[in-house]
Order: C-alpha cells, then sequence, then structure tokens
C-alpha cells in the first residue's frame, strides 16, 4: 500500500494555492478600499467573497479536489467583514446610533475610512470560530464522507489533518496580531485631525504588508515540503500517477463467532518501533476489475478454511485519479476455527477486549484498521438507534446500543452506503432538527443523500 501513502504534488499545490489565493484576495480588498472611495469598501468585500465562493463551488464540481477550508474561512471572514460594516453604518444613519458614538474613521461615507478596524477583529473571531469546529463543519463532514478520513486518503490525508490546522492556527495570530496593533494604535496614538503617511501605513498599508509576507512565507514552507517529500521518495508527480497501473488493494477481517484473528505486533511504517494490531491479511491486485471469485480464493489460501465472504465497503483514491482501489471484506469462518492458529503473525481476539483497546487507547489500532472499527460501530449503532428519516426507534435517549459480530454477520445493512454515516450526524437528536430538516428540504437539499451538492 505504499502508493497510498505518497503525496500527489498537484495536490500539495493546490493545497497552497489556495491559501495564497485567499490571502492576496484580502489584501486587495483592503488596497481597495484606500485606494477608491471608502462606500465601495463593503461591495470590494462582497466581491472577494462571491470570488472565494465560485472557487469553493468550482472545487466541489471538478474531479481534482482539494482541502477548502481556508477559503471557506476567508468567504466567511469578508462576508462577515462586510455586513458588520454595512450594518453598523444603516444603524448609524437611521439615527439608532448616536453620530458621535460611532468614529467616522468606522462610517465609509466619510474620510478617512479604515476598514481594517472592522476586517481584522471580524476575521480574528471567525477563524476562531472556524477553528473550533473544524471537525464538524459541513464542508469537512462532506469531503470525509465523500473521499474518505484521513486514513482512506494516505499520506495527503494526513498532511491536509495536521496543515489545515496549522494554517488556521497561524491566521489566528496574525489577525490577532494585527488587530492588537491596528486598535491599539487607533486608541492610544492616531489623531484624527490630521491624517499623516504613518496613520495610512498602520491604518492599511501594515495590514497589507502582513499578509504578502505570509504568502511568502507559506511559499517557503511549501517549497521545502515538496524538497523533503520528493528526498524521502513520499512525493508523486502527475506524470507518474499518469503513467501508474490500476491497483487493488483488498484487507480481510477474518472472524470466528465473536473473535477476530489479527497480528498485534505489526510495525507502524510512519513510526518505526511502534507496534500496532491490525489484520495480517491482505492482497494486491495490478489491476480494477478483481472479480468476488478471486477474492474469495484468496481468503481461502491465506486462512486455509472455508467460510463466507462479505462486502464491507471500499474506495477508489481519487487523489491519485482512482488508480488505486482499497476494499474491505469480512470472511466469516466457523466457530471452532478459533481453537487454531491460522497464521504464525496473528492470534484470535476476542471482539469484547477489541472494542475495550478501541474505546481506552485507539493508537494501538493500525490507522486503518482505527478507520474501519469506527465506521462499522458508526453505521451498526445508528442503525439500531435511528430510522432512515433520523428519528429514534427508541424514545430513552439514555439509551446506548451495543453490537457482536454476530450482529454484523446477520445484519442486513449496506455498510458501502455513507447514508447510516450521515444520519448519525444530522439526526432526531439534533437541536431543532425538524425545522433544520425542513428547512433543507425547501433548499432542495435531502439530508441523508447529499447534505451538499
Amino acid at each position: 500500500m505504499e502508493e497510498i501513502e505518497k503525496i500527489n504534488s498537484t495536490r500539495l499545490y493546490l493545497f497552497w494555492k489556495n491559501i495564497s489565493t485567499g490571502l492576496l484576495v484580502i489584501a486587495a480588498v483592503i488596497a481597495l478600499a484606500r485606494i477608491l472611495p471608502g462606500y465601495w469598501a463593503p461591495i470590494w468585500g462582497l466581491v472577494g467573497a462571491a470570488f472565494l465562493y465560485g472557487q469553493l463551488h468550482r472545487n466541489r464540481k471538478r474531479h481534482e479536489e482539494s482541502c477548502m477550508v481556508i477559503t471557506y474561512s476567508f468567504f466567511f471572514v469578508l462576508l462577515s467583514y462586510s455586513f458588520v460594516s454595512i450594518i453598523f453604518n444603516v444603524v448609524w444613519i437611521w439615527g439608532l446610533i448616536p453620530q458621535k458614538m460611532l468614529p467616522k474613521e468606522l462610517v465609509f461615507f466619510n474620510e478617512p475610512y479604515m476598514p481594517t478596524l472592522y476586517m481584522l477583529p471580524c476575521g480574528f473571531l471567525v477563524l476562531i470560530f472556524i477553528n473550533s469546529q473544524r471537525h464538524r463543519l459541513r464542508l469537512c463532514v462532506e469531503c470525509r464522507i465523500k473521499n474518505g478520513n484521513m486514513f482512506d486518503r494516505g499520506g495527503l490525508g494526513r498532511l491536509y489533518s495536521y496543515e489545515a490546522h496549522f494554517q488556521l492556527k497561524n491566521l489566528i495570530g496574525l489577525f490577532g496580531v494585527l488587530s492588537v496593533l491596528v486598535w491599539g494604535y487607533y486608541l492610544l496614538i492616531y489623531n484624527n485631525i490630521a491624517v499623516n503617511g504613518r496613520d495610512w501605513y498602520m491604518f492599511v498599508w501594515l495590514t497589507v504588508i502582513g499578509f504578502v509576507m505570509e504568502e511568502v512565507y507559506f511559499i517557503f514552507r511549501y517549497f521545502n515540503l515538496y524538497l523533503d517529500l520528493k528526498e524521502n521518495g513520499e512525493l508523486i508527480t502527475q506524470d507518474e500517477v499518469n503513467e501508474m497501473t490500476a491497483t487493488t488493494f483488498v484487507r480481510y477481517y477474518v472472524i470466528s463467532g465473536e473473535k477476530v484473528y489479527l497480528n498485534t505486533h505489526v510495525i507502524d511504517p510512519k513510526v518505526p518501533y511502534r507496534e500496532v494490531i491490525d489484520t495480517p491479511f491482505s492482497a494486491r491486485y495490478r489491476y480494477n476489475d478483481v472479480n468476488l471469485t478471486q477474492i474469495r480464493q484468496m481468503a481461502k489460501e491465506m486462512t486455509g478454511l472455508d467460510g463466507e465472504l462479505r462486502f464491507f465497503y471500499g474506495r477508489s483514491t481519487a487523489d491519485l485519479e482512482e488508480k488505486q482501489s482499497l476494499l474491505r471484506y469480512f470472511y466469516f469462518v466457523d466457530e471452532t476455527a478459533s481453537l487454531t492458529k491460522l497464521n504464525d503473525e496473528g492470534e484470535w481476539v476476542d471482539f469484547s477486549e477489541l472494542k475495550k483497546l478501541y474505546n481506552d487507547n485507539i493508537n494501538r489500532l493500525a490507522p486503518v484498521y482505527a478507520a474501519d472499527v469506527t465506521r462499522l460501530a458508526t453505521i451498526m449503532v445508528t442503525h439500531k438507534i435511528f430510522n432512515e428519516q433520523g428519528y429514534r426507534k427508541n424514545k430513552l435517549r439514555s439509551y446506548r446500543p451495543s453490537f457482536t459480530l454476530q450482529d454484523v454477520k446477520q445484519s442486513q445493512v449496506d455498510f458501502q452506503d455513507d447514508k447510516w454515516i450521515r444520519i448519525s450526524l444530522f439526526n432526531s437528536d439534533t437541536s431543532f432538527y425538524r425545522l433544520k430538516k425542513w428547512w433543507r428540504g425547501v433548499r432542495g437539499k435531502d439530508t441523508h443523500t447529499r447534505m451538499m451538492d
């Protein structure tokens, strides 16, 4: 599975391009507010937000998907800045705020107008909120459902997860520092009798320079990251992707009664000398049209036992243009098989012990295996609690069912279908569920089939 761990250089470029575009758009909005009349400032903010929304929309429609959480964040920064400034000015015009209470630097009909007094605090608060909610953002939830979690996406998934968080923290610091500098200068030093070059530098060009320097920092950061990945053989170019042959990886979870066969001493390739738990049974096929007969025959050869093969779920790696696929299968064997050793590197583990280990120390499980157990548990538990409309079957909200491997064997649930994953995220336990469900219906969004277009 080494290919899945490699990072597509095109995706790395798009990831850098997203934050670069956002930084330049915000810098341009601030610069235009200084160059052109102040009353155009919120309009430029909305134009910038519309441009970033277009970026989000095109990313959802195109095949080359990238992590868009920073573009999403900048979109709301510009949107909040524009609406906050408009609302304050409209309220001021209506006389709901005494004219003396709103400084002229915050009124875009006056000169001088200082948009950074709005934008920087708005951006700081918006970014803090998005960072705190980043695992629950609809954008991120839909991306995980469509493309898989960071383990399904291999090395690129882990890069997106770490770097997106790093970018958000870095931008929070940038907006926070600039907010303190600009507002500190305004409250302690600025004299509105005569605006000089130093004032314009502090209120406009310092912020523009700050964003440009941030842009330069990320250019160096991702260029160095590119060189490191290339040197370590962890990068794959677009030409190599185009020349890559189709490959299917198959993982087998061998189950006997309430026991599953696992290797408890697998070396984690990302952390040398660290042992994790994973299935010892996997196969690799150099094509994508592998048939069920081949998969069943391989399971029988590896275990030496006849069993019942059942498809769990699988994904193609969109980051490698779907030339890599990872499929998971359950292989149910007779309960007496748990009395024999199938593989020198494995042993039978009771499912109750595995669940306890999952709850107490999930890091002991291999990343892909932990992700698969999470999907299995989420679907099984959600199916027991809720119906297909998202309403509880049992009205007791304290009801927390468990499940066994026999439940999995006898279940008719389609584990490939993301329906139950969506229901686990949006159901009758959600506040104002009926209202939100109705509103999504009005917008033409079928919650349990495609939360976003």
